[in-house]
């Protein structure tokens, strides 16, 4: 696919949305909540927004969000569909659609062992996934078996999910990471058949346990040639075996089963389907049409740096195989080797967690502090931030842009400032698509200003990645934007996000069933567990989860994801959980961040100071009081965190706090650190 042209599945458009057939359509009619009320879809919705726009030449219109009333208050969103439901075939198609439309067409890059990136062809691609997936019908592997990959994100890991899904099968993710207590569970529940693992340390750990995996047949290495051995198994079967295989799965075939991180308990399989990623990925190509199909000279690029055992990772990678754009994997995130690969690849866009921008801000800063530069940094920051916010309003038509002074200032820093931060990212990156949490308003300002527009998302796994995002040239900084093109959201009479379309999974995977069971209500609503709020032009914000909102002694209600979110900006903060159910006020423990501690003790000539004691060290802990302090100012004083404890460790999954995707387990937190938590509440 060129970029200039659309999918196969995206020529037929459907039919366009109105407020009248929405009065009249099931969404106007279903359950709220728990009450039998009804929600009346505003004609005056697109009043407030302008009306439909394209984002970019040769881009689909912008089609405002349909907003359903209630006392007066958006409770309801709707965005129509971009992309119509594919109704034939599976992801194990797109390798030979693109390459018999587009054989020539870049669509990855593998990193060679001398470090340059080699260019792989459409054509090629699919050549390599027909050989692969012949070794794994070879090896007696039937239509909807499951095949498990635990490796990092590596060319490999994406050439396996799509020979599997080319073969009938259906893929399982395992983290790298994994224990070998996660990895029984999940091999045992999926009852996957085969496994494939990247190093001999994997090998040994499935090793371990598979006296106990009985269905489990093959165990495959990638690193002593597991790719080879499958293709020289398949090597006497002809081609067209792969060709029937393919034409046995369709939309509603189950793709993967994705496990939760399991922050409260087992993990459970998710139930995707090839229609669920359709949905997705179609939908988001098109919203973000200058993310995808690059609208200067440039092609557009990606690299993957995040796990493809998370369902963000795997969507972005499905999506550029859909749009054929340049793909690049990087399997470590350590600094030095993540800057690496973007310097060599040099991609356009990204996809990353709040974690990773956070870090290029602070390494920035660092930086400047050590060449005697941080107030010009500082500087820097606010002239970006204004900027960022100043051109927001303009593109909301609230106000008229940056005026000739902030546009002379930003032309100063450029290469000053803003221009290192974008070398740092490869040189060439434009566009981030930012998801896991809530990046915050003043990153998201300070990038945007600094000449990388950010896409904030939200969704689950339950999803398949995204449920809302923010809309091309429409952004609301603070906000996770409208629901993705053909879907909605609504908020129950509780503050509980529910989300509707087809991305939305079938159901969690019950083993003894071998089917999921569906947590759907009868007409599609899906509870999140997660609390928001929808503002006067459908922009959703988050404002905590309904499972750890804090009830003091004194009967506030208190969420502690934007104090925490917050808190982690800080250089020196890494992690943080912050405490109070069942309190008199709120408190929090702080983890340190390993590099903005290093960066800290050279400016402070501490190197040689023991960690334990740098917990106790007035000038550390005053400034992490301002860091606190700058938290609280988000929240009422009821609300604020009082007392904070320094903790002479970090949270990490090694050590059971958090989750592969970086999500705090509290409970593990809240058991390891409870002398810590004690001392909190019972100083005076």
């Amino acid at each position: 696919m060129s970029p200039s042209r659309a999918p196969r599945s995206h020529r037929t458009p459907r039919a366009p949305f109105t407020p009248e057939r929405a009065v009249s359509s099931p969404i106007s009619r279903t359950k709220y909540g728990r009450h039998e009320e009804p929600l009346v879809f505003s004609k005056e919705s697109a009043a407030s927004v302008p009306g439909a726009t394209a984002a970019a030449p040769g881009a689909p219109a912008l089609v405002p969000p349909q907003k359903a009333l209630r006392d007066g208050t958006v409770r309801e969103v709707f965005v129509p569909a971009l992309a119509p439901p594919v109704r034939t075939g599976s992801l194990g198609d797109l390798p030979f659609t693109n390459a018999a439309e587009a054989p020539a067409d870049i669509v990855l890059a593998r990193k060679q062992p001398s470090g340059a990136w080699r260019d792989i062809t459409a054509a090629e691609f699919a050549a390599e996934v027909r050989a692969v997936a012949k070794g794994l019908i070879a090896h007696g592997l039937f239509p909807g078996d499951r095949l498990a990959i635990m490796a990092r994100t590596t060319y490999e890991w994406t050439l396996i999910d799509f020979a599997a899904w080319a073969a009938g099968l259906v893929t399982v993710p395992l983290y790298p990471t994994s224990s070998a207590h996660q990895a029984r569970w999940i091999l045992h529940d999926s009852g996957a058949r085969a496994c494939v693992v990247e190093n001999v340390e994997e090998t040994r750990l499935i090793s371990g346990i598979r006296g106990e995996l009985p269905a489990l047949e093959h165990l495959w290495q990638f690193n002593t040639g597991a790719v080879s051995q499958l293709v020289a198994a398949g090597r006497d079967l002809p081609d067209e075996v792969v060709d029937q295989r393919r034409s046995t799965v369709g939309p509603a075939s189950l793709a993967t089963l994705i496990y939760t991180s399991g922050t409260t308990g087992r993990p459970k399989g998710c139930a995707l389907t090839h229609a669920n990623f359709f949905a997705e990925v179609d939908n988001a190509v098109e919203l973000l049409h200058p993310v995808f199909r690059s609208v200067s000279s440039e092609p557009a690029s990606t690299l993957l740096f995040l796990p493809l055992s998370h369902v963000f990772g795997r969507m972005v990678a499905i999506g550029c195989l859909r749009a054929r754009v340049r793909l690049g994997h990087a399997p470590s995130i350590q600094t030095d080797d993540l800057l690496a690969d973007l310097a060599s690849f040099r991609p356009t866009f990204l996809l990353a967690i709040p974690y990773v921008l956070e870090k290029v801000f602070n390494t920035g800063r660092a930086t400047a502090e050590k060449m005697g530069r941080a107030a010009s940094f500082d500087r820097a920051a606010r002239i970006a931030r204004a900027y960022g916010e100043a051109v927001e309003a303009q593109e909301h038509g609230a106000g008229p842009g940056p005026g000739v002074a902030l546009k002379a200032a930003r032309k100063l820093y450029d290469p000053l400032v803003y221009r290192r931060i974008r070398t740092a990212l490869g040189g060439k990156v434009r566009y981030a698509i930012c998801g896991g949490s809530p990046l915050g308003h003043r990153l998201a300002a300070f990038y945007s200003g600094a000449g990388i527009e950010i896409f904030e998302g939200y969704g689950l796994t339950e999803t398949t990645a995204a449920a809302t995002v923010t809309p091309p040239l429409r952004p609301r900084i603070g906000t996770v934007g409208w629901p993705l093109p053909g879907s909605a959201v609504r908020i129950a009479d509780d503050g509980e996000i529910l989300l509707r379309g087809g991305q939305i999974f079938t159901g969690y995977w019950d083993a003894a069933r071998g089917a999921a069971v569906p947590m759907t209500d009868r007409d599609g609503w899906l509870p999140t567990g997660d609390l928001g709020a929808l503002d006067a032009d459908g922009y959703l914000t988050i404002t905590g989860r309904k499972k750890e909102i804090i009830i003091t002694t004194g009967g506030k209600n208190v969420a502690p994801a934007p104090l925490e979110d917050r808190l982690r900006s800080h250089p020196l903060v890494g992690q943080c959980m912050v405490i109070g159910d069942n309190r008199p006020y709120i408190t929090a423990l702080i983890a340190l961040d390993p590099d903005g501690l290093s960066h800290w003790r050279q400016m402070t000539k501490k190197r040689d100071v023991p960690l334990g004691q740098l917990t106790q060290d007035k000038q550390l802990l005053t400034d992490i009081q301002h860091a606190v302090d700058d938290a609280n100012g988000l929240v009422s004083r009821a609300e604020s965190i009082r007392r904070f404890a320094v903790l002479p460790t970090e949270f990490t999954e090694y050590t059971g706090h958090l989750t592969p995707s970086l999500k705090l387990r509290r409970s593990a937190v809240a058991r390891d650190f409870a002398d810590e938590i004690e001392a909190l509440y019972a100083r005076q």
